[in-house]
């Protein structure tokens, strides 16, 4: 029985250029990109070259990337760079009921500092009002942080509209772009965003890497000492292998783009046909319009989810349950509590299929009549 990999939102494999490209890394370029000798000069010359590939993917300048060991430390250095960089011009924060636990958990912390948080509630869809964001606005706000498409449902937010809104208002904006990065067509002028977090290992590159996009001028506390890389704004050596091997799934994520979306949608439609053709009760949490194409959350009435997901991996289905940092805890999502209260029966019985490259087809149909399956025989003995 072969086994089908659909979390590529937790995770995804490395792609080969990557691996290619970071091999080669390793092997020639170990200088240290802050040494002036020429072994430093020629590393300097790869990250210098790799920032710029990075920065072009989301239609930044060089010098607004800080590189970062990932999606969880972008969105903290946005958020605790922000909050304390700013403390003296208010200390209202604006975010959401569906964040990610790396914002969420910084914003709990912060509220423990004495910052006062607003947590903005989301429709049935997971999609946060415009109008919530205005009525919520201070004349104290300093920061407004609210993801690009949720990796639990893929519910994507009106960010670009949120821009608009904040761009007379002293508030710094940031998104947490890490499920929407490589898939979606990213431009910071035209989201009007100061802060974009990303990484690596959501598109085929390397663990351990991500960055952040910090618009010239934005007030950004440091939180790393030592030494004065990243201008001055993240100390530490930089990881040259990993940011060549980031650039170069940047590369093929982009050239691919197109082509994956219009893939990763048929693979929604395939898999939903499945479900209709086995008969079985299904719901799709969320919505196929305004949504990442490569996520798709469906909860299947009279099911568990921790025994569900036990029998899928059995029979060689590998999904989730929602968030990959909360793998393993038996606590309900957080995100689809949000959407439809701590009651709905969905929170107990949903599953997120996530897409990504190496997939077939085949591999969908499959899946989808491996899954109907295991839902008749839970239903049956429940």
């Amino acid at each position: 029985m072969n086994t089908i990999y659909l979390d590529h939102a937790a995770t995804t494999p490395m792609a080969k250029e990557a691996i290619v490209r970071m091999t080669g890394a390793m092997e020639d370029l170990y200088g240290n990109a802050s040494s002036i000798h020429a072994t430093g000069r020629e590393a300097r010359k790869y990250l210098d070259e790799a920032r710029a590939a990075l920065a072009h993917s989301i239609h930044a300048q060089a010098n607004e990337i800080i590189i970062t060991s990932g999606g969880t430390e972008a969105d903290n250095m946005a958020i605790f760079g922000t909050a304390y960089a700013r403390k003296t011009e208010g200390n209202h924060i604006i975010t959401t009921q569906v964040e990610h636990h790396a914002v969420l958990h910084a914003c709990e912390k912060l509220e423990k500092e004495g910052f006062n948080v607003t947590y903005l509630p989301v429709d049935e869809t997971g999609r946060v009002r415009v109008e919530d964001v205005a009525a919520a606005l201070q004349d104290d706000t300093i920061l407004v942080t609210i993801m690009y498409g949720n990796n639990e449902v893929g519910t994507i937010q009106p960010i670009a509209e949120i821009g608009m809104l904040l761009k007379d208002h002293q508030a710094t904006f940031h998104t947490d772009a890490v499920q929407a990065y490589g898939i979606e067509y990213l431009d910071v002028e035209l989201l009007g965003v100061d802060l974009l977090s990303v990484t690596a290992h959501k598109i085929n590159g390397p663990k351990g890497i991500g960055f952040l996009f910090a618009r010239q001028g934005v007030k950004l506390e440091s939180l790393l000492y030592g030494g004065s890389q990243e201008k001055k704004r993240r100390a530490g050596t930089e990881n040259i292998p990993a940011v060549i091997g980031f650039a170069a799934a940047v590369q093929k994520a982009a050239e691919a783009r197109e082509a994956n979306r219009r893939k990763y949608n048929g693979f929604k439609r395939l898999l939903i046909k499945q479900f209709d053709e086995a008969e079985i009760s299904y719901k799709v949490n969320g919505t196929l319009d305004e949504t990442l194409p490569h996520v798709l959350n469906v909860s299947f009435p009279g099911t568990n989810v921790e025994s569900f997901l036990v029998n899928l991996d059995m029979e060689g289905v590998h999904v989730s349950s929602g968030s990959a940092c909360t793998a393993g805890s038996i606590d309900p999502s957080h995100v689809l509590v949000a959407m439809f209260g701590d009651s709905a029966e969905a929170i107990r019985s949903s599953i997120r299929f996530s897409f990504g490259i190496g997939l077939t087809e085949e591999d969908i149909v499959e899946a989808g009549k491996r899954t109907a399956a295991i839902v008749k025989r839970l239903v049956k003995n429940k």
